[in-house]
């Protein structure tokens, strides 16, 4: 999906790059650059749909980029088109095929049903603990 932005830098010497995403409000972004700030504004997008997703909320249909021009909340910025790829935030389930030793397939199972979860549910959250603690996800 691609989101308009709007870019304002401040006149101040040495001051960085603000982003405001109009289709999703509440969605904010920085950079001292102004690459910085595009990579920044995609991060944000993506974390904010990610939330909205999560809480269960639609997400806001896109406003013609012509009506957020014309918004004086934006006046001196100037504008960028951002693509998101929110494909990678689906909850769709996908079917894999992973192999594991039998005795770690039994610790495995034996967790989940006395956590009352299913395999693939205890093994989703297990990887994204992980995850988290290695990479700061």
């Amino acid at each position: 999906m691609r989101f308009p932005i709007v870019i304002h830098k401040d006149k101040d010497e040495g001051s960085g790059y603000g982003v405001i995403v109009p289709d999703l409000p509440g969605c904010f972004s920085a950079g001292d650059t102004l690459e910085d700030a595009l990579t920044s504004s995609q991060e944000a997008i993506l974390s904010h749909i990610e939330v909205l997703m999560m809480d269960g909320e639609a997400i806001p249909t896109a406003i013609p980029l012509e009506e957020h021009q014309s918004n004086e909340d934006y006046a001196g910025g100037f504008w960028a088109l951002v693509d998101a790829d929110i494909s990678k935030l689906s909850s769709k389930r996908v079917r894999v095929n992973v192999s594991l030793p039998a005795r770690v397939l039994a610790i495995v199972d034996e967790a989940a049903k006395r956590e009352g979860e299913t395999r693939s549910g205890l093994l989703t959250q297990a990887a994204l603990r992980y995850v988290e603690r290695r990479s700061g996800f």
